[in-house]
Order: C-alpha cells, then sequence, then structure tokens
C-alpha cells in the first residue's frame, strides 16, 4: 500500500528513544526523514543510524547545527522535507515531529483522519495582533527587528541590538504578500501546500528576510502557510503545552490518564525515560473507543490549575522552593482558624467548653510567655511542632502558618491575651483566614485578685492596657482583612449568651442551635471598685467599658490598704 503520510523528525538528544519512535511510524507504514543535530557526536550518530539499519523507509537529511530561535530549524526542516516530498511521491501529508513526540493514537487513526481531509492543513497560525503567548515583549517587533545574534547563547548582545534599533528607530520591510502569523513549531501540510512554500519562485527573497527574524521555526512555516493553503485549520494535532517562561511542559509516567483524555494524536515533549508512557503508547493493540477529533481543551483545565499553582503556590504554603515575598503571598494560611481575646479572663473553663461544643481544635495560649499551650496540654503538635518558647519566637509566623497549614483538617482556635507575644498581631490582622473575637479590658479580672503592692498592681494594668490599645488599632485599621468583632468588657456583659451563640455558630456551624452550656464566669464582685481605685490612683483603665456599679466593700478597703 502506498503511503500517504511521512514524517519529519528533528533530533538532537535521547537518539534511542527517537529510534525507537521512528521505527514506530515506519512500522505503520510511515516513511521518515530524521534530522540530526551536526552537533552530536558521531558514535551516537552510527549508533542511531545502526538501530534503524534494517527500515528502508528510514532516511537522514541534510544535518545543521541548530541553535533555538535561528533559522537553523527552518533550514533543516526545509532540507527534510524536501528529501522526503522527492523519495516518496505517494505521500500527500507531511507531519513535522521531534524525537520526544509521542503518538497517542494508533498512526492507522492519524492516517485515516488525514484521508478524510485530503486538503486540509493542520497548522496553528495566529497573527500578531491576536496572539497571547508570546513571552519577551516581542510580537510584531519579532518580524520588523533583526536578530542576528542568538538570544540563549548571547543574551548581552541580543538585548543591546534590538535597544539600539528601537533607540534609531529602524524597521524592516516585510515582504509583499507576507502576512506575519504565529504558531506551534509541529504541524501538518498537505503536499501541494509544502510543495508550494518550498516551490515558491521568490523562496530566496522570503528565505532572507526571515533569517533575521526571531524565533523563525514558529513562524515561517505559520506565516507562508496562509498564502498557499486552500483549507487551513489552525490548530495543531501535537498537544504541546508551555509554562509562563515560555518552556515546554515535560509529560511523565503520572501523565497517562492525562495524555488519553486529550484525544490528541500526539504529544509533546515527552521525558525520554518515562518507560510506561512509551510502553502503554507504543503498545501494537490499539486503544478501543478512541474518537477521531482530538480535543486538546479537555486537559486545558488541570495545565491552567499547574500554571497557576506554579505561579502563585498553595494558600498558607511557605518553602524552601517558594518563600513569597510579604503582602504577596496566595493567602497567608491555608485555613479559617479563631482566635479569641480575653475570653479565658473572663470565663472559668472557656477553653474546655469551647472543645465540648464544637469539633474544633482548641488551643490555649499559642503566645504565652513561657509556655506554648497545644490542645490537651501536648508538647508537640503535627508537622513536629514543639512547645518550645524559644523555638516559636525565633519565627512567630512561621509557627502559626505551620501549625495552621499542618492540620489544615480541622478548625483551629487559640487564647490571646495583652501578656502574650504581640509579634504575630499585624500578620493576623491583615490575613483573610483569621476570625478574631475580642473582649477588651478582661486583664483587670486577674490583677483584681492579684496580691501585692498596688503600685505595682496600677503599673501593670497600664502596661497591659498600653499593649491591648496598639493590638485594637490593628485590628480597627482601614488595612485589617481579618473578621474583626470586638467588644469592651462592659457591652459583653449586657448580654454574653448572644455572643457565645454567635461562637458556636460560626466555629461549629452544622451543630444544632442553642446553648446547651454556658461557660462560667468568673466572679466579678469587686471588681468596678477595683477600676475605681485605679482611676483614684491615676490610672484611667478607658478599655473596659461601663460597668454595673455594684462594689464590693472589703475589695475595697483591700486594695486601699496596700496602696503603700
Amino acid at each position: 500500500m502506498t503511503a500517504t503520510l511521512g514524517i519529519v523528525m528533528l533530533c538532537h538528544t535521547a537518539l534511542d528513544r527517537a529510534a525507537q519512535l521512528a521505527r514506530h511510524w515506519a512500522d505503520a507504514g510511515c516513511p521518515v526523514v530524521i534530522h540530526v543535530d551536526r552537533r552530536v557526536a558521531t558514535k551516537d550518530m552510527n549508533a542511531l543510524r545502526l538501530a534503524v539499519a534494517d527500515h528502508s523507509a528510514i532516511g537522514f537529511g541534510k544535518r545543521f547545527v541548530c541553535d533555538w530561535g535561528t533559522w537553523s530549524l527552518v533550514a533543516a526542516t526545509q532540507s527534510a522535507a524536501e528529501q522526503l516530498l522527492r523519495d516518496h511521491p505517494g505521500v500527500r501529508h507531511v507531519c513535522l515531529v521531534s524525537g520526544m513526540c509521542l503518538p497517542l493514537r494508533p498512526v492507522a487513526e492519524l492516517i485515516a483522519y488525514l484521508e478524510a481531509h485530503p486538503r486540509t492543513d493542520f497548522i496553528e497560525s495566529v497573527t500578531t495582533a491576536d496572539v497571547g503567548w508570546t513571552v519577551g515583549g516581542l510580537n510584531i517587533e519579532r518580524f520588523t527587528l533583526r536578530f542576528p545574534f542568538s538570544w540563549r547563547k548571547r543574551r548581552r548582545l541580543f538585548d543591546r541590538y534590538v535597544a539600539l534599533q528601537r533607540r534609531l528607530g529602524l524597521r524592516r520591510r516585510i515582504p509583499d504578500g507576507v502576512e506575519p502569523h504565529l504558531g506551534s513549531q509541529w504541524w501538518c501540510l498537505t503536499r501541494e501546500t509544502l510543495s508550494a512554500i518550498l516551490q515558491a519562485p521568490d523562496r530566496a527573497r522570503i528565505d532572507r528576510y526571515f533569517r533575521r527574524v526571531w524565533i523563525p521555526d514558529e513562524s515561517y512555516f505559520q506565516s507562508l502557510a496562509r498564502r498557499y493553503s486552500t483549507g487551513l485549520e489552525s490548530r495543531s494535532l501535537t498537544l504541546s503545552k508551555f509554562d509562563p517562561q515560555g518552556r515546554p511542559f515535560v509529560f511523565y509516567d503520572d501523565h497517562l490518564e492525562l495524555l488519553g483524555r486529550s484525544d490528541c494524536y500526539l504529544a509533546r515533549k515527552v521525558w525520554p525515560r518515562a518507560e510506561r508512557l512509551f510502553a502503554t503508547y507504543l503498545a501494537p493493540p490499539p486503544w478501543p473507543g478512541q474518537r477521531l477529533s482530538p480535543h486538546p481543551g479537555r486537559v486545558d483545565r488541570q495545565f491552567s490549575r499547574a500554571v497557576e499553582r506554579r505561579l502563585r503556590g498553595r494558600s498558607g504554603l511557605y518553602m524552601q522552593s517558594r518563600f513569597p515575598r510579604p503582602d504577596r503571598e496566595n493567602g497567608k494560611t491555608a485555613a479559617p482558624y479563631s482566635v479569641f481575646h480575653g475570653f479565658t479572663d473572663l470565663f472559668e473553663d472557656f477553653e474546655g467548653w469551647l472543645s465540648r461544643s464544637t469539633a474544633a481544635r482548641v488551643h490555649g495560649h499559642l503566645f504565652a510567655p513561657d509556655r506554648v499551650a497545644f490542645a490537651g496540654g501536648e508538647r508537640f503538635f503535627h508537622g513536629a511542632l514543639s512547645d518550645s518558647v524559644d523555638l516559636r519566637d525565633y519565627n512567630p509566623r512561621a509557627f502559626l502558618t505551620s501549625l495552621i497549614w499542618n492540620a489544615r483538617g480541622d478548625r483551629q482556635v487559640f487564647q490571646f491575651s495583652p501578656r502574650d507575644s504581640q509579634a504575630c498581631n499585624g500578620f493576623i490582622g491583615q490575613d483573610t483566614n483569621a476570625h478574631v473575637w475580642a473582649i477588651t479590658g478582661t486583664w483587670a479580672i486577674p490583677l483584681m485578685n492579684q496580691s501585692g503592692g498596688f503600685g505595682a498592681i496600677r503599673a501593670e494594668a497600664a502596661r497591659l492596657q498600653r499593649i491591648e490599645t496598639r493590638h485594637l488599632a490593628i485590628l480597627r485599621s482601614a488595612q485589617v482583612k481579618a473578621q474583626v468583632r470586638i467588644w469592651s468588657l462592659g457591652e459583653f456583659l449586657e448580654n454574653p449568651v448572644e455572643v457565645l451563640q454567635a461562637i458556636l455558630d460560626e466555629t461549629a456551624p452544622r451543630r444544632p442551635r442553642g446553648l446547651g452550656e454556658v461557660p462560667a464566669m468568673r466572679p466579678l464582685d469587686g471588681l468596678a471598685q477595683f477600676l475605681q481605685d485605679l482611676r483614684n490612683q491615676g490610672m484611667q483603665p478607658t478599655l473596659v467599658g461601663d460597668l454595673p456599679d455594684a462594689p464590693a466593700k472589703g475589695s475595697a478597703r483591700r486594695h486601699r490598704s496596700v496602696a503603700g
């Protein structure tokens, strides 16, 4: 049977795989012309020739030294395509592949598909005004400036020469009859279109122009196919994806299922050691139930997610290979968490009550000055986080983000007060995952019952109020992103049940509504008089709010007696 599909294969590495792929094409009745970079060692080239020597349908083209982004790739393709058309007059379509382009479907299906579209050229071809994937700021300038230097090998000369041409206003004239188009290097053209390009009367003039175009292998055939084709479909039969830096994605064994869903005929570029991919897709039995039309869009979503994850990372994940700049993180933490400021000073067993009422992981004061109070009194938490204060304070933000990341399946809750380390206040205030519940002025409750000289107590009250005032300024700033609710102690005491119900509704939204249990509040007898004593001694407790005037005379006499 006369071959109707010919293959031009460009190779420069992994020649053992190139030989395997060439034999696969030839076994299916497709003649192959292989171009091997002239810099490949002689022994490797001889090994490749020997590996395919028994196949008369496999030939080798004239060898060129090929550099990325230069005319040499086009020259190699032209020479190999001319040889293929000359030696195999029955070929009706020519497919350009690389030594790492893996057929994903039986070759017979591709041949049948092309025979059903005998006059159709499959080549991605998009005008420079519409292209959206170019990297480096060069679209139409690819065609209007000169690029005599290799971008990879002589980057400084490349950039300086581009800048010089821009400054001097130098522009090249695009040849008549050529409308610049861009697209994937990998195409499948009809014999008529490819012959018209290679035998064009003005080819010498066109080639001379494209020799100084940047990355001509992505524009030469893409532009000229528009000139001669009578049935062009602007798409490639080869699945090839690129990252934001313009480098191709590499497919590995774990992409087996993903590649199968694309229904494309080929995939570029496959890792040479992907044994499972090669064994599966080059196996003799064809895969049943394949559709005739490729659908690369089926896997576009996965690639888009991969690009987004690479650019933004995962929310709340900090690691050696990706440590984002401050305020440019993809989320400061990995999951929602709650901070209860001042509650343990007011309630005797707030942690126990919240733990019994919700499924959250309720910690104590994680930023306490003496010890990290993990839930249940544990010394270590997920991810080998220690209760060591020194380790926590070495990098408090990393401690918090690690705690949330390591236990992101559970809602994390911890207690806070002005006596704790304040190093993470700004970080928490700008974290959208943080839910801060604050009762101000509750630091006065333990001070009320503290023994010792009243002067020291007054000084401690003033210190705690200053710290809390700075914290409240952060929580009330215009830049805050956390969900914040703040009450003074006086405001909270007006309706504590409503606040406690709101806490349960947010922390455990699926539990039945209603308080089955209320945490025990610490005795507040004498608090109003204690606050008055502070005022009498010159310290104004502004954050407590208005309390019911119910002084306890005994408490008042005790504080006055120790005032000194």
